[in-house]
């Protein structure tokens, strides 16, 4: 049988016409299963061996991938940590020592402000520094006050973490409690203040955005906290309201809370900006409003001081209702743990 003529005849002759065409589709079957059987990942699904061939090795493109996640403390201590912000976290109110009381140091950051503890935290890779100045708005933050330099030029690209606390002085809110304590014959009424604050609250619904934006391009690595403004007032008569009726305690302690949700709200609309656009940082907020419950204006342990009056002046001292030692430190404990805590994303 020397040819394909010789090999039918004879399998003709051996097996017969049904024979013959069994024999020749058990050939072709044969030489389509031979080169299955040498690839691997096919015989596994042919034979079911059960072997799981590994997905071919995908390699991240070096512009386009994105960088490792930190954890929280991570993303916050990688760099250097910055403190700005008005008098709630420079720390007026809060004198311990005679430095604390120097009356060249205009901006009246004391040595009991949270940004102390924060500081000692954490290992921060790039060291920290303290730049919030009482009195300061946004537009303060932004150009200076006091003849210090602007305190966003303390922002750079090492800078991991920016705390601050601002807007206070926006709506004027010093000037609006006094305007419910100070009970003149001439006065306006404590409750006609709040066209005033409408407007102004609408102006910081501008501005806050703004100086957030500006933040963010100066240190666009950090993860940017803000605070809101702990309730003043228990809200409860006969606990040293200084000449407020709980009616009056109950509206000021909303305008606090009224300007603590526009912080939140912008904080929060300024970071889900920054995850759309697949930037690095983060802007969160610290929702301080109940921080001293229990312990506000007039209680036994005041977490807020009352009105002082400078009488020589015949005005308030700039202490008067702000943080005393211990309300630092409670406000230094939210902060603490929203920086443990994350914005409740990933941070790359």
């Amino acid at each position: 049988m020397t040819g394909p003529g010789s090999w039918a005849r004879w399998a003709r002759g051996r097996f017969g016409e049904r024979g013959l065409a069994l024999t020749a589709l058990v050939a072709l079957l044969a030489l389509a299963v031979v080169p299955l059987v040498a690839l691997p990942a096919v015989r596994c699904e042919v034979f079911g061996s059960g072997c799981r061939t590994p997905p071919p090795e995908v390699r991240a493109d070096p512009v386009s991938a994105p960088g490792r996640q930190f954890t929280p403390v991570e993303a916050a201590t990688r760099g250097g940590y910055v403190a700005l912000g008005d008098s709630y976290s420079s720390g007026v109110g809060a004198e311990a020592t005679v430095g604390d009381n120097n009356p060249l140091e205009r901006c009246h950051r004391t040595s009991k402000a949270y940004y102390n503890e924060v500081s000692k935290a954490f290992p921060f890779a790039k060291g920290t520094s303290f730049w919030a100045c009482s009195g300061a708005t946004t537009a303060d933050i932004r150009d200076g006050r006091h003849g210090e330099p602007s305190q966003l030029g303390r922002l750079n690209a090492d800078t991991s973490l920016v705390t601050l606390s601002v807007g206070g002085n926006d709506i004027g809110f010093s000037k609006v409690v006094a305007g419910c304590v100070v009970k003149l014959p001439w006065s306006r009424s404590c409750f006609r203040q709040g066209d005033d604050i409408a407007r102004k609250m609408s102006d910081l619904r501008r501005n806050l955005p703004e100086l957030i934006g500006q933040i963010h391009a100066r240190a666009p690595h950090a993860r940017i906290i803000l605070m809101g403004y702990p309730k003043a007032f228990s809200e409860v008569e006969g606990t040293g309201g200084d000449n407020l009726r709980v009616s009056e305690q109950q509206w000021l302690n909303a305008r606090a809370y009224d300007l603590g949700r526009l912080i939140r709200e912008t904080a929060a609309e300024a970071d889900r900006r920054i995850a759309a656009r697949h930037q690095q940082g983060s802007v969160e907020f610290v929702d301080s409003y109940s921080a001293f419950a229990g312990h506000e204006v007039g209680s036994g342990q005041p977490y807020m001081n009352g009105l002082t009056v400078n009488l020589s002046a015949l005005e308030a001292e700039p202490r008067s209702y702000h943080p005393t030692v211990s309300g630092q430190h409670a406000l230094a404990g939210l902060f603490i743990e929203q920086v443990k805590k994350g914005p409740g994303r990933p941070v790359s």
